[in-house]
């Protein structure tokens, strides 16, 4: 019999934002294709707090007509909604190590004890939720989706210029991700070159997201916190060269490949960083780095996490 799982996130596509939690739906998809039974319950927090406390008559309801195996909750909200019930063990996925130093890190180390299995993004995140069980499943990639193609290709499809130089910065705007470090250092580099484009990429639809960064010539990633941020792989998985911020684990994803470069919190560096990007004038090979960072892989690790929870909960 296949395993039946509720997955229930506060991250997930959705009509008004489909670039919104795709990293839960690419884990959806590849749990599905290994045949396991997923349904989602998406609390959308962010339109209205108010949603969290409806989560929970919601996981009831849903509980009564579907019988499931366990729930996998991500995010720590989402956890005390799953923790409302005690029939079902919970697998709980921990993302955002940035909120381990808000209100939210004291929530995240008094629900850990009381679910049957936690997964954290990054060592570092381990280490600040501070529960030695936890276990580090990076989000992966997948590479069927993300994969070069000819740059003058994904210019043309998107009506860019061939002359110009992009340095790309593709996410969604909030404060920790630091755009406006990202604006500051391009505003330094076009001092010294008049032939770059800043675009911002965000709310753009998972699939559309790999033209971008094939008809980009750098990456950037300037945020203060992160686990393991998805961006920097699927622009691996592109082959294309980067600048990062050194945050989470991309300075081990990103170790000993040539185009790749880390940079310090500073404008001036991440403006030098970019300028050395620019000069590499190639794809990288960052592709080969990642293969074992791929969806498929990931789901493989949550498959057999889910049984050896089940397991446990048998013999106990």
């Amino acid at each position: 019999m296949p395993i039946r799982v509720l997955m229930l996130t506060n991250m997930y596509p959705h009509e008004e934002d489909p670039s919104f939690g795709t990293f839960v739906y690419e884990q959806v998809r590849a749990l599905r294709a290994l045949g396991v039974e997923i349904d989602v319950l998406f609390v959308n927090g962010r339109a209205s707090r108010w949603n969290y406390l409806w989560g929970y008559p919601r996981l009831w309801r849903q509980l009564h007509y579907v019988r499931y195996d366990l729930i996998h909750a991500h995010y720590v909200f989402s956890g005390w909604i799953a923790r409302a019930q005690f029939r079902l063990p919970i697998v709980q996925s921990f993302h955002a190590p940035g909120q381990m130093h808000t209100y939210q890190g004291w929530l995240c180390r008094r629900l850990a004890p009381l679910v049957d299995a936690v997964i954290v993004t990054s060592e570092e995140h381990k280490h600040l939720l501070g529960d030695p069980r936890a276990l580090v499943i990076p989000c992966g990639v997948d590479l069927t989706l993300f994969a070069p193609q000819p740059q003058e290709e994904a210019r043309e499809a998107l009506g860019w210029p061939l002359e110009r130089k992009v340095v790309l910065w593709v996410g969604d705007p909030r404060p920790e991700k630091r755009l406006d470090l990202a604006q500051a250092a391009f505003e330094l580099l076009r001092q010294r070159r008049d032939d770059v484009d800043l675009r911002i990429v965000s709310k753009v639809p998972h699939e559309e997201i790999p033209t971008y960064m094939n008809a980009a010539d750098v990456l950037v990633l300037t945020s203060d916190h992160e686990g393991s941020p998805v961006v920097i792989k699927e622009a691996m998985a592109c082959n294309l060269p980067l600048v990062s911020t050194p945050v989470g684990d991309v300075p081990e994803v990103i170790s000993g490949v040539e185009g790749c470069f880390l940079a310090e919190h500073t404008p001036e560096d991440l403006a030098a960083k970019l300028e050395e990007a620019l000069a590499f004038g190639r794809r990288t090979r960052g592709r080969e780095a990642i293969q074992h960072l791929s969806t498929e892989a990931e789901a493989q690790r949550l498959l057999s996490l889910y049984k050896e929870v089940l397991r446990r909960r048998r013999r106990g």
